[in-house]
């Protein structure tokens, strides 16, 4: 299973089963989400960054959040107080992108029970579930991963080559805004455009108006309207790999497997030799 309910987190609270919970705020205007978390959070929940815990800047030429080693994710994890066997269930309060992203990581590094809470904070809010600004450290967990490298882990990336290759043979997904697909603009990186052959796909339009991932039957006329089935080589970028994971969970809970190339735009475009392409193209 890939989402969760408020209803459905609420009854493993209420059960006692081992759940923990991990609050991953981010956005593009506000990454650093821990004042929001401490204003109010799920109770039990543990505040994840993700530009510190769920990325590695040490790491060069791999785009703009880099993924962490296999060592560091491990000693967050039992930060964090996850144990073996916990049901792991990450929220966020912003287009499901930092808990796609917490997602799409731990699920690499083969914890098996990762859960997004559908419609996040929100969803949460709009149940009647609980807050609280209590901010307690959890016992330190013992989990171990199976996976050190998550370049080469549980869910399959892509090299910029694969995504390259992709592109002209397959259907190469770009989660971005169309706007910034186009090229018209790009706030973050310092070139415009996309990798010639991408298809578009904003990561929110796999979204409802309520921050809830589409039913089952849209999700698959969106991938099918741009030619993912689940039988084509397909993969999924965006500008640094974070928001592509909403499109890689969206295909994961209709079925599909969707590599992602997690240096993304920022690491394609930092590469004076890589062709880029704007307008429309396949979008």
């Amino acid at each position: 299973m890939t989402l969760i309910s408020p209803a459905e987190l609420s009854g493993l609270l209420e059960s006692g089963s081992p759940v923990r919970i991990l609050d991953v705020r981010w956005s593009l205007a506000e990454p650093d989400g821990r004042a929001a978390f401490e204003a109010g959070h799920l109770p039990g929940a543990v505040y994840v960054d993700l530009e510190a815990e769920l990325s590695d800047h040490s790491v060069p030429a791999r785009g703009r959040h880099p993924l962490p080693s296999g060592d560091a994710l491990e000693a967050a994890l039992r930060r964090w107080g996850v144990d073996a066997g916990d049901t792991v269930v990450v929220y966020d309060d912003w287009n499901r992108a930092g808990s796609s992203r917490a997602w799409w990581v731990l699920r690499t590094a083969g914890l098996d029970d990762v859960r997004i809470l559908d419609g996040g904070l929100a969803a949460w809010r709009a149940f009647g579930g609980p807050e609280t600004t209590e901010t307690t450290a959890p016992a330190p967990g013992s989990i171990g991963i199976k996976y050190r490298d998550l370049y080469d882990g549980a869910l399959a990336t892509l090299t910029a080559d694969d995504a390259a290759r992709i592109a002209d043979a397959g259907v190469l997904l770009d989660a971005r805004a169309p706007e910034r697909f186009r090229g018209e603009v790009e706030p973050v990186d310092p070139v415009a455009g996309h990798i010639p052959g991408a298809a578009n796909l904003p990561s929110t339009a796999l979204l409802a108006e309520d921050g809830t991932f589409l039913p089952q039957d849209a999700l698959r006329a969106a991938f099918t309207d741009r030619g993912v089935t689940g039988t084509e080589t397909t993969g999924a970028y965006c500008g640094s790999g974070v928001t592509a994971a909403v499109v890689v969970a969206a295909a994961a809970t209709v079925g599909i497997e969707l590599p992602l190339f997690p240096g993304s735009w920022s690491q394609w475009s930092s590469d004076a030799s890589n062709p880029i392409e704007t307008g429309d193209a396949r979008s």
